[in-house]
C-alpha cells in the first residue's frame, strides 16, 4: 500500500512539472502548478515521515513556508494584473 501511495505522489510531481514547463504563458497557471508541486512534495514527505515513524513537526514548518510562497505569488499576480491588465508574460516588456 505504501508503494502505491509513493507512486501516486511521484506521478503528481511529474505531472506538476509537465504543467509548469508546458503552460508558461499565464502566471496564474504557473502558480497553480507550483502549488500542485508543493502538495505532491507534502504528500511524499508525509508518507516518508510516517514510514520511518518520525515526528510530524517538520510537516507544519513545510506548510508554513508553502503558504508564504503561495501568498507571495498571489501578491505578484495581483500587482501584475493591476499594472498590465492581464497575466500574460508576453503582454509586458521586461526592459
Amino acid at each position: 500500500m505504501m508503494i502505491y501511495m509513493m507512486m501516486i505522489s511521484i506521478l503528481m510531481f511529474i505531472t506538476g512539472n509537465l504543467i509548469f514547463v508546458l503552460k508558461y504563458k499565464h502566471l496564474l497557471i504557473i502558480l497553480l502548478s507550483l502549488e500542485f508541486l508543493v502538495l505532491s512534495i507534502f504528500f511524499l514527505f508525509l508518507i516518508y515521515l510516517s514510514f520511518i515513524d518520525y515526528d510530524m513537526y517538520m510537516l507544519m514548518v513545510f506548510l508554513v513556508f508553502s503558504v508564504c510562497e503561495g501568498v507571495l505569488g498571489l501578491s505578484i499576480l495581483v500587482s501584475m494584473i493591476r499594472t498590465h491588465g492581464n497575466d500574460y508574460f508576453q503582454g509586458f516588456n521586461l526592459l
